[in-house]
């Protein structure tokens, strides 16, 4: 992910000068997934709060920060190469200071501010809070010297803390917790991140009452571990506890948990999920690998049995859910027996998004010294096989929603084409699952000012689906004709081969 900087209404403070009376300009960049999404809207809020000017024209920002990740070596290097490609502005541009945040700041500290002199600033994850007094310091004249701020990460936002979002204006990511108590063989998380820290009850629903009152229908929960939120502050099924009280937000519509870890999922859960119209019935559950001898050597808790058992349990106990999840190939000690397996078990089990990982061998990590590596090359041909086999009954599943009749958020205008109208229906997240087409032809218009204008972003209309592609599909507004498939000469879909 890789988000362009929002300009923010208003500044709370004077701003800091850029030495002609005007207010310094920041850019940003945030790399990764949305829990660094989350500490970008932090750093910006806060930067906003304290006066800075944020810009979305890097040529023309005097800081930049790049909110890096460093969770697997593709990440590292794209961190790496954005940090590299903007520290060309020093030249061409207005920079003046250039600052490496976040996880890879985080985990290679000094080697940052060694290997990459163009850095001026790297700050770790625990000194988000403090980004906008390290943008003063750096911008004092006359500095020399690269400066490092990097502490255990005790950080933990709250309900209190300025946040300035990107992204859709009806749909919020939640940060629950911070860091992560497990031990997983090939995972830098808690070197990152540290050991879980969980936000209290009373704050997490403090901030989503903000966001609620701002128009905000959908709710994403997010953690290292969500699952086991709540266990540091003593709290027993502490994820149900929160959920109890997150769906007496009337004004919510969808509240969607990511992350859970395949243990300590109770019944008590499941039939939250279940029984709760406000709780989104998806479920986001890595497994990692379904052969029992790979789950030891990664450390994960359970065997194949008990992962069976479990899926079986949600499936029976949530109808109707939608299942994705996340796999590893390739990791260290994976035979081709073992990959075999996994293989028969994805078609098997009929998930309905699968993600497959290349393993990465990374610092540190139990997993880094262990013995018989894969080679990259059999690590890829293994991915493709995987999702080549989850594609064929992705498409499956696409097909049989055709008829039905679906609940679907708008999320806006598709791209591709300005009378089409882009959602999600439940079983959908954002950004990391299909969508729904919305064919916008024949629609009022006058309420946004499209041609052929219809439902504005952030309502939720119901949906007939008239056709599927492998990951999304398309239909038209319940009660209306469908141009798209009386039309289906003409090059009106807006991606993809309708089946």
């Amino acid at each position: 992910m890789n988000q362009a900087l929002i300009q923010p209404e208003r500044a709370k403070s004077p701003a800091p000068s850029s030495g002609s009376g005007k207010k310094t300009t920041v850019g940003f960049v945030n790399l990764g997934c949305t829990k660094n999404q989350v500490d970008s809207e932090i750093m910006l809020g806060t930067l906003a709060a304290d006066g800075f000017e944020l810009t979305g024209n890097a040529q023309k920002a005097e800081v930049v920060i790049i909110n890096t990740c460093g969770f697997i070596e593709e990440a590292k290097q794209e961190s790496i190469n954005t940090i590299l490609e903007h520290a060309k502005l020093k030249e061409s541009g207005a920079c003046r200071v250039l600052i490496a945040a976040g996880c890879l700041a985080q985990r290679y500290q000094g080697d940052l501010l060694k290997e990459l002199p163009e850095l001026d600033g790297v700050v770790g994850t625990g000194e988000f809070g403090k980004i906008a007094g390290i943008c003063r310091d750096l911008l004092t004249p006359k500095r020399r010297h690269q400066r490092l701020w990097i502490s255990p990460p005790p950080y933990l936002y709250d309900e209190m803390a300025p946040r300035l979002r990107l992204g859709k204006s009806h749909s919020a990511y939640v940060k629950i917790a911070e860091g992560c108590n497990r031990n997983c063989a090939f995972c830098a998380i808690p070197l990152m991140r540290g050991k879980q820290r969980s936000r209290p009850v009373a704050s997490i629903m403090a901030e989503v009452q903000q966001l609620a009152e701002a128009g905000v229908k959908e709710i994403n929960l997010i953690s290292q571990d969500t699952v086991n939120y709540g266990v540091d502050l003593g709290l027993r099924q502490g994820l149900v506890s929160l959920l109890r009280e997150l769906v007496k937000v009337k004004a919510l519509r969808w509240i969607r948990p990511f992350y859970l870890y395949p243990q300590q999922v109770t019944d008590e859960l499941l039939d939250l999920y279940a029984g709760e119209e406000r709780i989104t019935k998806y479920i986001d559950m890595p497994l990692q690998h379904i052969n029992s001898a790979m789950l030891k050597r990664m450390h994960r808790l359970g065997d194949r049995r008990v992962i069976e058992t479990l899926v079986e349990r949600i499936r029976t106990r949530i109808p109707g859910v939608t299942f994705r999840t996340a796999f590893i190939v390739g990791f260290p000690g994976e035979t081709d027996h073992a990959f075999e397996e996994l293989k028969q078990y994805v078609e098997q089990a009929e998930f309905d998004r699968v993600a497959a990982f290349l393993y990465s061998d990374e610092e540190k990590t139990p997993a880094a010294s262990l013995d018989q590596k894969i080679d990259r090359a059999v690590m890829e041909e293994r991915r493709n096989e995987l999702l080549a086999v989850q594609e064929a009954i992705a498409a499956a599943k696409s097909m049989e929603r055709i008829g039905s009749t679906l609940d679907v958020l708008v999320d806006g205008s598709a791209e591709e084409e300005g009378h089409w109208l882009e959602g999600r229906h439940e079983g959908l997240a954002s950004e990391i699952d299909g969508v729904v087409y919305i064919d916008g032809n024949g629609m009022d218009s006058g309420r946004s000012g499209r041609q052929g204008s219809g439902p504005n972003a952030g309502e939720f209309v119901t949906v007939t689906i008239t056709g599927a592609t492998t990951y999304d599909v398309v239909g038209h507004l319940a009660g209306e004709s469908s141009s798209a498939l009386e039309r289906a000469s003409e090059p009106r879909q807006p991606r993809g081969d309708y089946r």
